[in-house]
Formats: structure tokens, sequence, C-alpha cells
């Protein structure tokens, strides 16, 4: 008996090794298929967001570079004539330019997420919306300060020759700023739909054609530096006639496209909800560097700091269009995945884009760092002002790397829709640190241009870990949700006048016996019980 038994022991405890050992097989075997199935994904979005931003960078180099030739231009006209030309162009960046394009990238939230909810109608409705806000309610105020801008600026102290000369060509980039608004809310339009070749083309097309007209209208019609201004405004608008004839003619447009209707107007105040904190966010970002140019301009040997902090801030923004081109992309993935409600892809998607930017910021911080003694002599010959730049090659290259991470996080913060929390981070970030250090380092404790930049690169670098924090805390289904909610809040109120009330579940209360249908877990929909429709 006590044998038998223990027999039967011995081949239990046989049997329960064997079925633990198939277990773990098994266990490893789904772990390593989960691995390959992940990396498997990881790269196919990986190339999604390299499709997107690779000819968003384009995009945005185009059109730095459509300012950047004409300024080239301008400057072989004289002191005066470059002067006044670079102060106007400040003066309206930070007065329009930058106010045009944060409240646009609110477009990238609305437009995003309603294509990637399969709303396709809602993204030409919406785009309207924003024309129809920015050119009546934003250029339009612009326009009239433009015009009093050489008043103002000799008010504010600026030589009065200098002035005039600015404040007429403000003036004559008037045309450039309405342009500027329509042409922003195209390209979000696009951008959403990831019809991004559509847009280079169209830019490459427009730079093309702008470099020989801004040098006639500069140079053979007598206009000067205001040619330079009236070409931007041309090439402007011609950037928008042909993205209105493709978003018009396309079959890619299709079932995006609308017609201007009421839905247009009454969709102005959710644009400006969301559109006035993308604003700030944008704005408070470019006023830090334009300050930094103002701030180097009361340090002792002006003019050498002021050429020297110009060169490395126009270097570093021109690198940063790599950011900011893989900074659509993300925004345009996150927004598409929230909207359709995957938010394990949204993740997935910034999961990518921050493994592809971690690749760009080593890649040109180090080819920069290598060409640190040849770079000044691409904008001056002066041996002062080479060596000043060689010398401020390391914390452009930490620029480098902060532009990056904050770049692509701020993406992903337009795709989420997060624009205010983003408007506090930028807040806190540049101006309750950044400043006030570059303040400190660059006049109190006499470290010149150096300690200016080391402020600004400090803001950068709280932001960027502000910004990282913020994304790693995320709750990606809470923001579906979200998503969800923003997306059928006009929807209710349409099925509201159909007996169909859509409302939040925690705003919901039932007072009438009807039939409850949950949606997702997210919304109720009551269909009510009419007796007069039988």
């Amino acid at each position: 008996m006590s044998y038998s038994t223990l027999s039967l022991s011995n081949m239990t405890e046989s049997e329960k090794e064997m079925e633990e050992g198939s277990l773990l097989e098994k266990a490893r075997e789904d772990e390593r298929r989960k691995v390959g199935l992940t990396w498997s994904v990881f790269t196919e979005e990986a190339k999604v967001v390299g499709h997107i931003g690779g000819p968003m960078v384009a995009v945005n180099l185009s059109m730095f570079l459509l300012q950047l030739i004409s300024m080239m231009i301008v400057g072989h006209l004289g002191k005066l004539s470059l002067s006044s030309a670079a102060l106007a162009t400040s003066f309206c960046g930070v007065t329009g330019f930058s106010l045009l394009l944060g409240m646009a990238s609110g477009l990238e939230t609305l437009c995003g997420q309603a294509f990637g909810a399969g709303q396709y109608g809602k993204l030409g409705v919406q785009t309207y919306s924003a024309i129809l806000s920015l050119t009546v309610f934003i250029c339009i105020p612009i326009s009239l300060l433009w015009v009093s801008m050489g008043k103002l600026l000799t008010y504010i102290g600026q030589d009065p020759l200098i002035s005039g000369e600015a404040g007429r060509y403000a003036m004559c980039l008037i045309p450039a700023l309405f342009a500027f608004a329509i042409l922003e809310s195209l390209t979000r339009f696009l951008q959403s739909q990831s019809l991004m070749i559509a847009m280079f083309l169209s830019q490459f097309a427009t730079l093309c054609i702008h470099v020989p007209l801004c040098w006639v209208l500069v140079y053979k019609s007598g206009l000067g530096n205001i040619g330079a201004a009236l070409s931007i405004g041309v090439s402007y608008w011609l950037n928008v006639m042909f993205l209105v004839l493709y978003i018009k003619y396309s079959s890619s447009c299709e079932f995006t496209r609308a017609s201007l209707s009421k839905e247009a107007f009454q969709g102005i105040g959710e644009f400006l909800r969301i559109a006035f904190p993308s604003a700030v966010m944008v704005c408070l970002e470019w006023w830090s560097s334009e300050l930094l140019i103002l701030l180097s301009g009361l340090l002792p040997n002006p003019q050498l700091e002021t050429s020297v902090l110009s060169i490395c801030l126009t270097s570093s923004s021109l690198l940063y269009m790599i950011p900011d081109g893989i900074a659509a992309a993300v925004s345009t993935r996150v927004s598409n995945e929230l909207g359709a409600g995957r938010p394990q892809a949204a993740r997935l998607a910034v999961n990518a884009s921050m493994i592809i930017t971690a690749v760009v910021m080593v890649t040109v911080s180090l080819t920069l760092y290598s060409c640190r003694n040849i770079l000044g002599y691409a904008f001056t010959n002066e041996r002062e002002v080479i060596d000043y730049v060689t010398e401020m090659i390391p914390l452009i290259c930490l620029t480098v790397i902060m532009d990056n991470v904050q770049g692509v996080l701020s993406g992903v913060a337009r795709g989420c829709g997060w624009q205010d929390i983003g408007a506090y981070v930028n807040l806190g970030a540049y101006y309750l640190a950044g400043v006030p250090i570059a303040i400190l380092l660059g006049f109190h404790l006499h470290m010149g241009g150096k300690g200016l930049w080391i402020g600004i690169v400090t803001g950068s670098t709280i932001q960027s870990a502000m910004l990282s924090l913020i994304t790693c805390r995320t709750n990606w289904e809470k923001q579906a949700m979200i998503a969800k909610e923003r997306l059928l809040e006009e929807e209710a109120e349409e099925s509201m006048k159909e007996d169909v009330s859509i409302k939040p579940v925690k705003e919901l209360k039932l007072k009438k016996e009807g039939y409850k249908v949950i949606d997702h877990a997210f919304f109720e929909v009551d269909f009510m019980l009419d007796s007069n429709k039988g």
C-alpha cells in the first residue's frame, strides 16, 4: 500500500515538473512572439512617422529659406535697407506671424482627431472657421498696428530714419499677413490627412518662383527693400493658390473639402477656444528668442554681441526645422489615433518619434560640432566674429539637443490638445527661469552673449524636462476619451433635435423612461419614447 502510494506521488511530482516546464516554455515563446510583434509594429510606425516628417522638414526649410533669401538679397542694398528690413521682420514676426502660426496650430488637434474618427466633413468646416477667425479677428487689427509701426518705433527710441524705412517695409508685408493666415490653415488641413507631398511640391515651386521674383522687384523695379516685402506677399499668395487648386481638384480631398456654410461661422468659438492657448504656447517661446537679440544690444560691444547671437540664432532656427517636421508628424499621428479611439497606437507613435529624434539630434549635434571652425565663414569674414562663433558652438549643440526634445514633445501636446498646459510650461520655463538666468549671467556676472544664451538654453532644458514628465505620466486611455467627447459634442446637439440625446456619462440624468445603450463606456445614448411618433 505504501509503495503504490509513493509511486503515485512520484508520478504526480514528475507530471507537475513536466507541466511547469511546458508552461514556462510556452510563456517564453509567447514573450518572443510579443517582442517580435512589438518590434514589427514599432518599425512600421517609425516608417509612417518618417514618411510624414520627411516632407514636412522640407516644407519648413523651404518656408525658412524664403525669408532668409529675401534678407540676403536686401542685404546687398546697404546697411540702411538691411537694418530696416531686419527690424521690420522682427517686429512683424513678434506681433503678427507668430500669433497666426500659433493659432493655426489649434487645427492640428481639431482636424487631426476628426480625421482619425472618420468625421471627414468636419475638416473642411473647421478649416473655414480658422480662416475666418484669423483673417477677421487677427489680421485686420494687426494690419492697423503695422500701418503705425514707423511712428511707434520712433516713439520707443529707435533711429527715426531706420524706423521710417521699417514702417514702409511693414506696410508692404500686410498682404503677406493675410496670405499667411490662409496658408497655415490649409497646411494644417492637409497635414491632418498626411498629404505632405502636395505641400512640399507647392512650397518648392513657390520658392523657385520667389528667388527671381524678389531679385527683379528689389533691383530692376526700383522698389528697393520694399520689393522684398512685396515679393514675400506674392509668393505666399501663390502658395495659397497652389494648395487651393490641389484641394479643389484632388481625389485625396474628395471627402474632406467643404463649401463655406453657416457651420463654419458656428465653429469659430470652438476654434478660438483651442487656438488662443496654442498661440500663447508658440508665442512665449518665439518671443524669448527675439528678447535675446534685444538684450544683446545692451551689452558692452553690442555690434559684436548682436552679430554673433544673430548668427547663432539663425543657425539654430535653421536646424530647428528638422524637429519641427518630426513634431508635425507625431502631432498628426497622435491626433489621428486618439480620434480613432486607439490610445496604445498613439503611445507607440510618441515612442517611435522620440527614437527618431534621438538619432537625429545626436547626428546633427556631432556634425555641427565637427564644423565649429568653419561655420562662422558662412556669415562673415571678420576674424573676431568667427572666433566668437566657434566658442559658441558647444552651446548651440546643446540647444539643438533641447530643441529636438521639446520640439517633438510640443507636437505631442498639440496632437492631444494640451495647448493650455504647454502655455503654462513655456511661461514658467522661459520667463520665470530662462530669461532671469540670462539677465543674471549676461549682465551681473559679465558673461556677455554666452550668459544670455546659457539662460535661454536653461529655459529650453526645463521646458523639455516638464514636457517629458507630462508625456510619461499621460493616461492615453483618458486622452482617447477626451478626444471622443470633443468630437461628439456637436453631434450631441444635433441628435437632441431628433429626440436622441448624447451626453457624457457623468452629466446624464435620466428623468424619463426609455432605453439606454452604452457606447464604448464613454457615452450613454438615451432614445426617448415619443408617443406622438407612435
